[in-house]
């Protein structure tokens, strides 16, 4: 009898092959339609989600806005995580249509096709900027067929070879600048309109730009995908572990003069550290990588633990609440995502009681969940929008992984399908659970100019900044009377906030408006009007009795926009800033960022104190010490010399002051080419050292 060996190995090789099948498939888990996967998503009680879109009308999505007309428009990210060249992806931009008013998408058309790398956008007259690196481009349909036929590059340098690091998260801020997270990436950036102009180099940096102005700078940072502005400009940002940080000093002020001693001007602002819920495992990939990352760290002793789960690490998409579809506590709370925990985390903000910041907050029916999660592994939230009906919409990328391969072992990725997924996706519109859909029909674009300034009081935060970039756009000057009278008689601080912006856009601001808006009953009016005061040289008098306001951010404003003028009075004024709010690391940044605030007056202000330096608390001698760097690092030969002088004074003799003053000098002259050799000979490890570094610096 003959043994059939090759039958057998067939069999045998048939049966490992389906063994493998069946462990990737326990691996990783098969998609769900989007009726079963919306019934795997568990919402906070009170609270229900619809399905708004799915394929195939709509696939891969990344975000969604709605323009003047309330035409929905989504882009689709279908390439990633594979990079490929501009102009060759696969990337879309569909308007989506619900042709029969039931609240639910029935049909779409393209926009725009071969949008690389597209990920945020914007509307500006009829048409939407777009970021696609390495591009910020402009796309409009002149012709009404719905499809895009303009196609400009507006700017363009940004780095491009990583999508989860790109330029991204356009928002129109209050204050009539469109802001863009950079996530920090090296770039030199052109603006077309300005050809002649040097490119901009954004490392470091995110990016704000005004079409309006043709102007464009470098912004606060660095943010990754998710970037929200609340009613009073207060900017916040997601990044992957860090899933909620606020801007807290602009880098036009933290820029003012090259020698600031931090570089860092943001913070996370969670009181509940980066802590998450989720009801799904860690995927295998994950889970099996973190575990070879910790061996690894252990064996070389290292104080550090990489999560697979319970802790933020795929955080996107952060987005402030400002409809009015939803109970009013949810006004202003911040929504984030986090795509590998497949979960829905919110914030509730409040202002610090000791900080000019913000503090986040979960809600108390939250302290042991999120506010939405799934079991449906392939649930993959990254972010939100706020349409004309004040609903709060959620994009579901919908895929089996969300990950670069290049994060990813060769061993593990390769039973890994990355584009699992690519040809599905799904949008849900948050609803109170008791309550039905109620539609919207919005044209702003056929409102007169008075109409939009009425749409500046609506509930809903959509209507009121729509109004006011059509404001912006149109530059009808006509409505100014209309914009004044609101601004002075409106009892919604917001509306009147948004009117101060409306004059600014329509070159239509005076001293007398913006000094009526520093006596404004509302914190956030009294912040940006003294942002606005800079612009008259008058009236700095007004700000300086602005750092006793009772607000710590508007004293903050206070503290920073006086940096922006002159004279004895100020420096005087940035002293005072310091004995009252010393004790706070924002403060005394915001006083040191400005030239009047990192001089030689400011320390004789201090000392003519006779008490102020007596008592040498921690946060006095970490003031002294990074004023000391700045003045080293500046190394202006008279200054420098008039500030020794001050040091030797008898009020700064006492060894902790000497100390720290040349460790700061120290420091700075180490930054500055021309004296670095000096600051090597220094040394402040002693009173004696000082002493002798002292005698050097005053023989050079």
């Amino acid at each position: 009898m003959k043994t059939n060996f090759n039958g057998k190995s067939a069999i045998l090789s048939l049966t490992f092959i389906l063994l493998a099948v069946n462990s990737i498939a326990q691996r990783y888990p098969g998609p769900l339609s989007p009726e079963e996967s919306m019934k795997t998503l568990n919402v906070a009680k009170g609270y229900k989600v619809s399905l708004f879109a799915s394929e195939p009308h709509v696939f891969d999505p990344v975000a969604l806005e709605f323009d003047e007309q309330g035409n929905t428009y989504v882009i689709e990210m279908p390439d990633y995580p594979y990079e490929v060249e501009p102009g060759k992806g696969h990337g879309r931009i569909r308007i989506l249509k619900d042709t029969d008013g039931d609240g639910k998408i029935d049909q779409s058309i393209i926009f725009a096709e071969n949008v690389t790398e597209a990920t945020s956008m914007l509307p500006w007259k009829g048409g939407l900027i777009v970021t696609a690196a390495p591009n910020i481009l402009y796309l409009k349909d002149t012709n009404g067929d719905g499809k895009s036929d303009i196609r400009e590059i507006l700017f363009s340098g940004f780095f491009q070879n990583n999508s989860e690091a790109q330029v991204t998260s356009l928002k129109l801020g209050i204050d009539n600048w469109i802001y863009a997270n950079n996530r920090g990436q090296s770039g030199k950036v052109t603006y077309s309109k300005t050809p002649d102009a040097a490119p901009v180099e954004v490392r470091g940096a995110d990016f704000r730009f005004r079409l309006d102005r043709d102007v464009f700078e470098l912004e606060t940072g660095p943010g990754q995908f998710g970037q929200t502005i609340n009613d009073w400009g207060h900017r916040f940002f997601t990044e992957n572990s860090i899933h909620l940080q606020q801007a807290v000093i602009p880098w036009r002020y933290t820029h003012r003069h090259p020698f600031m001693p931090s570089s860092k001007f943001n913070v996370s602002i969670t009181d509940h550290e980066e802590i998450m819920f989720q009801e799904i495992p860690p995927a295998y990939w994950r889970a099996e990588r973190s575990a070879r990352r910790n061996r690894m760290f252990k064996e070389a002793n290292l104080n550090r633990i990489e999560w697979a789960e319970d802790h933020f690490t795929g955080a996107s998409g952060g987005t402030i609440y400002n409809g009015d579809a939803l109970p009013q506590e949810f006004y202003g709370n911040i929504f984030t995502t986090d795509v590998s925990g497949s979960l829905v985390h919110r914030d509730i903000l409040s202002p610090s009681e000791t900080s000019p910041v913000f503090v986040a907050k979960r809600a108390e029916t939250e302290k042991d969940r999120e506010f939405i999660y799934s079991t449906d592994t392939w649930f993959r939230p990254v972010t939100f929008s706020v349409g004309p009906d004040g609903y709060l919409y959620i994009l579901d990328y919908y895929r089996q992984h969300i990950e670069t391969p290049v994060s990813i072992p060769d061993d593990l990725k390769a039973e890994m399908d990355f584009m699992a997924g690519s040809d599905m996706g799904r949008i849900y519109r948050l609803l109170p659970e008791n309550g039905t859909y109620q539609g919207a029909k919005v044209d702003l674009k056929n409102a007169s100019g008075l109409q939009l300034v009425d749409y500046l009081s609506h509930k809903n935060g959509w209507h009121r900044s729509n109004a006011q970039r059509l404001l912006l756009e149109r530059q009808d000057k006509t409505v100014v009377p209309a914009v004044i009278s609101l601004f002075s008689n409106s009892p919604d601080p917001r509306t009147r906030l948004h009117a101060l912006y409306v004059l600014e856009g329509l070159n239509a601001l005076t001293q007398k408006i913006v000094k009526q808006s520093l006596l404004d009953s509302e914190p956030g009016v009294r912040e940006n009007g003294i942002i606005l005061a800079e612009r008259y040289p008058k009236s700095s008098k007004q700000l300086i009795s602005m750092i006793n306001d009772p607000s710590k951010r508007v004293a903050l404003q206070a503290a920073l926009s006086l940096g922006e003028f002159k004279g004895k009075k100020v420096h005087a004024a940035l002293a005072e800033v310091i004995k009252k709010y010393g004790q706070n690391d924002w403060f005394r940044s915001a006083v040191i960022s400005s030239e009047a605030g990192s001089s030689v007056e400011i320390l004789n202000s201090l000392v003519q104190d006779k008490e102020f330096f007596s008592n040498e608390e921690t946060w006095k001698l970490s003031f002294l010490q990074d004023l000391s760097n700045i003045i080293g690092a500046r190394y202006n030969k008279e200054q420098f010399s008039a500030y020794l002088n001050t040091l030797s004074t008898a009020a700064l003799s006492a060894p902790n002051l000497q100390i720290a003053a040349l460790k700061g000098l120290k420091a700075g002259l180490n930054k500055n080419e021309n004296t670095k050799e000096l600051s090597g000979q220094l040394n402040a490890s002693s009173i004696e050292d000082v002493k002798e570094g002292f005698q050097l610096l005053r023989k050079n």
